[in-house]
């Protein structure tokens, strides 16, 4: 229980806020507070429970982890960069669902997709345990969910060599897409604002590894 109590994610805060000497500290309380109190150790197997709460990526099985806080942290803030308060978000690669349960724990209404079956459905339990009213969907996440769109944010939690086009096309005048954009260990986490005429502009975060952004469904 120590490696997971209040004390320990108050350590975790405090390395956040203060970065490193390759990123930037993250800034944005309420997205700090919601790191804070989401309890990360639910979203990753009891093994691994004792080290939730370092800043790390950890696997969550079928090939995939569970991104490491400060990134999860850096895409929240840019959702709310240039005084932006969205309200609908789509996140694209549910899998553990602690990206979705920490967009939910700042008042956002989320829509997920994943294209892992057994990703989704232990994610759903954990939404449900939690008490969420996160929106989910066994689909493939590159054609996004566009019967709910357009939304105010995206988030990309797999990384992809360019931006993929019916994402960006979901993505409401005044929003902002946040992926990871590039091959193998090269990619850069880009942030692309929706101006009102339409026109993207995009600006880098930082440089990251993030998972494959893959096409199809499997259970």
């Amino acid at each position: 229980m120590g490696m997971t109590s209040q004390r320990v994610r108050d350590r975790l805060i405090d390395r956040l806020r203060a970065g490193t000497p390759h990123s930037a500290g993250i800034r944005d309380e309420r997205v700090l507070n919601a790191i804070r109190t989401v309890p990360r150790h639910l979203f990753v197997d009891e093994a691994l429970a004792t080290r939730a709460y370092e800043d790390t990526a950890l696997p969550i099985g079928r090939g995939q982890t569970i991104s490491q806080p400060w990134v999860v942290a850096r895409m929240t803030e840019a959702l709310f960069s240039e005084g932006r308060e969205p309200r609908r978000v789509l996140e694209v690669g549910t899998g553990s669902g602690y990206q979705a349960t920490i967009l939910a724990a700042l008042g956002l209404q989320v829509h997920t997709v994943e294209r892992i079956g057994e990703l989704l459905r232990v994610a759903r339990k954990r939404f449900r345990s939690l008490g969420l009213d996160i929106r989910s969907k066994h689909d493939d996440g590159r054609i996004g969910w566009p019967e709910n769109g357009p939304y105010d944010g995206i988030l990309v939690t797999a990384g992809a060599p360019a931006l993929v086009d019916p994402l960006t096309e979901q993505l409401a005048p005044g929003g902002v897409l946040v992926a990871p954009v590039g091959g193998g260990s090269a990619q850069s986490l880009l942030c692309v604002a929706k101006r009102e005429d339409g026109t993207l502009e995009q600006s880098e975060i930082a440089s990251v590894v993030f998972v494959p952004l893959l096409s199809g469904l499997v259970d």
